[in-house]
């Protein structure tokens, strides 16, 4: 992946604060699970994803600086931000509204949230009560030990654009919309449930940015699309679990199988419109 040609968002920035973990939020088996395999790379606590159904508040309560644009790494980050940015206000204005991008918070360890305290066992997430993506610059350095060169950089895009797509949802109303559906009793787990609908939109919304953000840049290489589908085969509910206990639970799915996650974000990249990812609507999953 060419990621240079990107162009570079003002919009990372570094906690310089902790949280104290996870406020009593427990992990799944999933979760304890992508801690050992690359399968992690999306795994999080669905009720981070929630929140408070999208309500705009001040932020993280840790102090944030500017990042550093001498970090490689932190480049990296500012400009796939910086694309799913131009992608997004594309997508916004041909909607007839404006993209309100997110910020980026890169964090080591801990961080505190409009969703909580998180730790870096969560995974990247998205909290819509402060409109902000986290990061655990670990995160990506586990990553680059896990794949090679060649491939680690559009799976580490991948990533970035799955929590942006999050984002999207927020301010189109999607997770506003599921709040109140669960408020309203509506399932939440299970294969039909709305948090796999919600995720697997998310992977939708990633392949849209990956289309359009390839025909803007061109700064894919050989490669790089399989190895993103190869890391979405390898991070369904039914691999995880199957991994962790040697069966599957349809009834406590969060995210959608490994088959769903593929062929949505094939959605996606192929269509490059966003019309074609209503998975809410979606007899077939």
């Amino acid at each position: 992946m060419l990621w240079r040609k990107g162009r570079r968002s003002d919009n990372v920035v570094r906690s310089t604060g902790g949280g104290r973990g996870l406020r009593g939020r427990p992990m799944s088996i999933g979760g304890l699970i992508v801690m050992l395999i690359l399968g992690w790379i999306f795994f999080k606590d669905p009720t981070a994803l929630l929140g408070d159904g999208g309500t705009s508040q001040s932020g993280a309560d840790a102090p944030q600086t500017s990042a550093p644009a001498d970090d490689t790494q932190t480049e990296f980050v500012q400009r796939v931000l910086g694309s799913t940015e131009d992608v997004w206000s594309g997508v916004f204005q041909g909607l007839g509204g404006r993209y309100q991008p997110p910020r980026l918070v890169l964090f080591r360890g801990s961080v505190r949230t409009a969703c909580g305290a998180a730790s870096s066992a969560v995974g990247p997430f998205y909290c819509p009560g402060d409109r902000q993506v986290y990061l655990d610059v670990g995160f990506f350095d586990q990553m680059g030990s896990q794949l090679n060169a060649s491939t680690a950089d559009f799976a580490r895009a991948y990533v970035i654009a799955h929590e942006v797509g999050h984002h999207v949802q927020n301010l189109l109303g999607v997770m506003r919309k599921v709040d109140q559906a669960r408020a309203r009793g509506a399932a939440m787990q299970g294969a039909e449930g709305l948090s796999v609908r919600q995720e697997l939109q998310a992977d939708c919304f990633a392949g849209v940015w990956a289309n359009r953000a390839q025909r803007q840049l061109q700064w894919l290489q050989p490669g790089d699309i399989e190895a993103a589908l190869d890391a979405a085969s390898h991070i369904g509910d039914d691999t995880l679990q199957r991994r962790a206990r040697g069966r599957v639970v349809p009834d406590s799915f969060t995210h959608g199988t490994s088959a769903q996650r593929v062929r949505w974000f094939r959605t996606g990249f192929a269509a490059g419109d966003i019309a074609r990812c209503n998975t809410f609507a979606a007899t077939m999953l």
